[in-house]
């Protein structure tokens, strides 16, 4: 079998709705969209780790932060609304630098640029189940305790039988009827969303000519905007989730668990 060619697309906005320059805000000593990069160059798998901005000052940073070896950036526009439309307008030269010219034989896989600790090995298992996918999309996904089920700040993912996503919610899925929700977790298994999408470049190539997305813009989860559209997403378990930085609360999380990492 001819494995998939796979690169890693780092979509990286800095002035970020909730929480503004979060990319470079310190994390135990380093930026923390640097840990990411850092993460990522990790990964043995893939042909490629690349950042893809609309940032001239994160392009500039990236270029003297010391890392394992040089990042390449992909300047996109200021106007991508996700990470996925950013990295959908980066495509051909991710594809050039992945050294791929058939999307349907190339795999992106999106880490999120607030992942400081986001696992390379998930990133290899990811690259290794796009060879078998039975789908054009894939997501990991990982059991939830029962403390962060009604989190809205953790995206849920309510699973099919056979690993398929049937939806995302920030909403605690599915309801258990007739029984209190902190006793939920008795009665269902919920899956947390790690936050990192492979995709079949082709399906990035349809990106701006799918419809809007009224569940993304309610949500805003940009993996609706998939399912809306009818495009399958798969899943695959991991052990543990990735934080993700979306709020001050989770920045500190984050500090935290650096200087336990010294």
């Amino acid at each position: 079998m001819n494995h998939p060619t796979t690169v890693v697309a780092i979509p990286a906005r800095l002035e970020s709705k909730r929480l503004p320059r979060k990319l470079l805000a310190d994390v135990g000593g380093k930026p923390l969209l640097q840990r990411v990069l850092e993460r990522c160059l990790e990964a043995q798998h893939p042909a490629a780790v690349v950042l893809c901005t609309d940032s001239e000052e994160l392009r500039d940073k990236a270029g003297q932060w010391p890392l394992a070896r040089p990042v390449p950036v992909v300047m996109t526009p200021a106007s991508c609304s996700s990470g996925s439309e950013r990295l959908a307008c980066a495509l051909p030269e991710l594809l050039e630098l992945a050294g791929s010219n058939d999307p349907a034989h190339c795999w992106v896989l999106n880490v999120q640029g607030d992942q400081p600790f986001v696992d390379p090995n998930i990133i290899d298992a990811m690259a290794e189940r796009c060879s078998e996918a039975r789908s054009d999309v894939l997501t990991p996904v990982y059991r939830l305790p029962p403390e962060k089920i009604h989190n809205p700040a953790v995206v849920k993912c309510l699973l099919a039988h056979d690993g398929r996503c049937l939806t995302f919610s920030r909403s605690a899925l599915p309801h258990v009827r007739d029984v209190p929700p902190e006793q939920w977790h008795a009665h269902a298994p919920y899956w947390g969303h790690v936050g990192i999408y492979g995709y079949r470049a082709e399906v990035l190539a349809q990106w701006n000519d799918m419809p809007a997305s009224p569940l993304e813009a309610i949500e805003k989860l940009e993996q609706l905007k998939l399912l809306e559209a009818g495009i399958a997403i798969g899943s695959f378990p991991v052990e543990a989730d990735s934080l993700s930085v979306d709020t001050a609360e989770q920045l500190e999380e984050a500090r935290a668990i650096a200087a336990q990492l010294r």
